[in-house]
């Protein structure tokens, strides 16, 4: 019998099939289609399958960066409020995860990520351009949904800090294009997929130990770039928390003191450079997808067939029996 990854890699000819290609984006779309279907249910809200679906689900904590994803969602939705008859590429933002009981900062992202989402979501300016979805109670069965849906994965964590879990293996797998920086898996999944095949933004490990280093001062970053001040200014303002127009100031001064240990600020114009590429490439559908199914068959190294042989090469040091 065949192995796993050899199997996977004998199909890397079907990046350039037209035929495939097509196939492979008529069941991408047919998985996108479901999942709307459960966004709808869960949360009420409808969104355009055509869009980008870009997808971080994960555990909620502050290395793992999901302000960083927030903070871009703001950008977009400034931009096309500054400019309702520009062209953008349609985005339906997914975000799903848990947070540990204890974890005040990570509950106050959960919250603050989900009255962005009731505005943005309910302003008839913003329409389909733009949606941001907080999906509750993730668990496996949620994730069999939106893993073969995705079209961007969302792997930004902190550089130097991230596990090499498996969610963005999983996502890889289903065709989604990975953007993130050189962490954990990532590193892995890049020298698998090639360079060209993935978004690779931010410090690495070793840069992001020097700025601390150096000595880290997000409010300098913020006064440079008038688009991020102007997020923030957002976010303070009270505008996504008319309720409580102090709602986010516990998250915004967190993202702005000095020296916090995850760089969020640090990586954002890079981030930011990443995502404009995420934009022009989904355009090109044709090399959008081409890029998605090389990245599907670029996944077998990662087969739990392939572990289990290179333990039993290298650490057991036992035969298959058959």
């Amino acid at each position: 019998m065949n192995n796993t990854d050899e199997e996977l890699e004998r199909l890397k000819w079907a990046a350039d099939d037209a035929q495939f290609c097509q196939r492979f984006s008529d069941i991408k779309l047919a998985n996108k289609e479901r999942l709307a279907r459960t966004i709808k249910e869960l949360i009420g809200v409808e969104i355009d399958t055509r869009s980008l679906f870009d997808v971080q689900v994960k555990r909620i904590h502050e290395y793992k960066r999901q302000l960083l994803n927030v903070l871009h969602v703001i950008v977009r939705y400034q931009r096309i409020l500054a400019n309702p008859s520009a062209v953008v590429v349609p985005r339906t933002v997914i975000i799903a995860g848990k947070a540990a009981p204890g974890y005040v900062m990570a509950k106050a992202i959960i919250k603050l990520i989900n009255n962005i989402a009731h505005v943005i979501n309910n302003d008839p300016r913003i329409g389909s351009k733009l949606k941001l979805c907080f999906l509750p109670d993730y668990d496996v069965s949620l994730a069999q949904e939106i893993m073969p849906a995705a079209d961007l994965s969302e792997q930004i964590s902190t550089a130097g800090m991230e596990a090499s879990g498996t969610g963005n293996m999983k996502l890889s797998l289903n065709g989604a294009l990975t953007i993130g920086t050189l962490d954990g898996a990532n590193i892995e999944i890049k020298d698998a997929v090639g360079e060209e095949n993935i978004f690779i933004f931010g410090l690495t490990a070793a840069e992001a130990v020097a700025r601390r280093a150096q000595g880290y001062s997000p409010t300098a970053i913020v006064q440079k770039n008038a688009e991020l001040k102007s997020a923030i200014e957002l976010l303070e303002s009270g505008h996504f928390t008319p309720d409580n127009l102090s709602a986010a100031r516990d998250v915004t001064d967190r993202l702005l003191s000095d020296g916090v240990h995850f760089l969020v600020l640090a990586d954002y114009e890079s981030y930011m450079a990443a995502q404009a590429q995420v934009d022009v490439l989904y355009i090109d559908q044709h090399a959008w997808v081409r890029k998605a199914v090389i990245n599907t068959m670029s996944m077998g190294p990662f087969s739990s067939d392939r572990s289990i042989r290179d333990y039993a090469d290298h650490i057991w040091n036992i035969k298959p029996v058959l």
